[in-house]
């Protein structure tokens, strides 16, 4: 029997940037798309939206803080999977923290995922993980985790 993955899932990562580096990779599409599956994402106080590399919109949602360079709150709704795109949008939070030592502190929280058990299942474990050690690298570094992006 498999456990249901949890409805409020909170990840952490510790990056050497400044919190405008961090808030400019999750706001910029040529960004973004070095480390998140290779998709454009678009995050503005008007919304959150994301599209793959055929230009198709794969998640999409409000967003209901915009709070530059602390927090990001926005919905998810996963549309590039037929399932996923019939649950409830599930609700993300980024906040960013500078620390002493010239880093930051990144923590991104996934939550509201009663609605929406398809995506808790794939989002948790490397889902988030690999977003964030994709961004981590980008800007410690300039390169990408992923030789697809």
């Amino acid at each position: 029997m498999t456990m249901p993955a949890q409805t409020t899932q909170i990840y952490q990562v510790f990056i050497k940037a400044t919190p405008e580096r961090i808030w400019e990779a999750l706001v910029k599409p040529d960004i973004t798309r070095r480390y998140f599956h290779t998709a454009r994402v678009e995050n503005t106080p008007d919304g959150h939206i994301s599209h793959g590399p055929d230009g198709s919109v794969w998640t999409e949602g409000a967003v209901m803080e915009f709070d530059p360079p602390r927090r990001l709150v926005h919905e998810w709704r996963s549309l590039y999977d037929p399932d996923q795109a019939k649950e409830d949008p599930s609700r993300v939070t980024w906040e960013i923290e500078p620390q002493e030592g010239g880093f930051c502190k990144l923590t991104v929280t996934h939550d509201r995922l009663e609605g929406a058990p398809i995506t808790a299942e794939k989002v948790s474990g490397e889902g988030w993980m690999l977003v964030l050690s994709g961004l981590k690298t980008v800007l410690e570094t300039g390169e990408s985790l992923s030789a697809a992006a």
